[in-house]
């Protein structure tokens, strides 16, 4: 059954470009049931944002600027997540935006029992990107796109490079969850490097998923294990340190 999701966006500190892509990847973890979008709505800069409403079902929330040089829309992104989350009504939160302000509203939101994943762009301070269960940067989403008409035109997404400081990340969690031959279930691997790193993604190196990543790299051993479940039989990936 699908974890009902809240998704609050930040209007004022993200793009409109790619909502349709962002909300087939939020679609992935539960099912959007609250989606609103808070900002100044008559601030010309956002009139991008007015086309898409309508055809993803987010509902806009007018917050007024009432102070120079002062954020009202995480204010008021705040109060309704508080809200929300006193409801009952979702397991979880999906929080977009790329201001380090929404830190403490993850923080406590996990502390309350909820899973919080949060989308952004890469400029994302790191003190948000981990107070989230996960945290997805739109670039990844950016690269995936082929539906807009401006992609033909844009600079190929530049991927991160494979650090040695990624491989040590991969080595210690299989040394984590590894049997006594070395071997761990390349899924649970996968959750734990999720709880150790919430922006670790395969596709932030140019792979849609983890196996293919951990193949192009020399320093580990992939086995695929058949497995019956009922009538049907089920491959197993397994990895281990070489």
């Amino acid at each position: 059954m699908d974890k009902n999701l809240a998704v609050l966006i930040d209007g004022d500190n993200i793009p409109s470009k790619y909502v349709k892509e962002m909300m087939e990847e939020i679609a992935k973890y539960g099912n959007p049931t609250i989606k609103r979008i808070y900002g100044d709505w008559t601030n010309p800069g956002l009139t991008k944002w007015k086309n898409v409403l309508l055809e993803n079902a987010i509902t806009p929330i007018q917050q007024y600027a009432y102070t120079k040089g002062k954020n009202a829309t995480d204010s008021a992104m705040i109060i309704d997540a508080m809200d929300v989350l006193y409801s009952g009504k979702v397991d979880g939160f999906c929080i977009v935006s790329s201001d380090s302000d929404f830190t403490r509203l993850a923080t406590r939101l996990r502390e309350a029992g909820k899973n919080v994943i949060g989308i952004g762009e890469k400029k994302t301070p790191e003190p948000f990107v981990v107070a989230c269960d996960k945290f997805i940067y739109i670039e990844i989403l950016k690269s995936n796109s082929k539906n807009s008409e401006d992609d033909k035109s844009q600079e190929k997404i530049e991927v991160d490079k494979v650090t040695p400081k990624v491989i040590k990340l991969i080595e210690t969690s299989i040394n984590d969850l590894s049997d006594d031959e070395g071997w761990a279930f390349l899924g649970d691997v996968g959750n734990l490097i999720q709880k150790k790193q919430p922006n670790f993604d395969s596709r932030n190196y140019g792979f849609l998923k983890l196996t293919p990543l951990i193949k192009s790299i020399s320093n580990f051993e992939l086995q695929h294990r058949d497995t019956s479940k009922g009538s049907r039989n089920i491959k197993l990936n397994y990895v281990r340190n070489k």
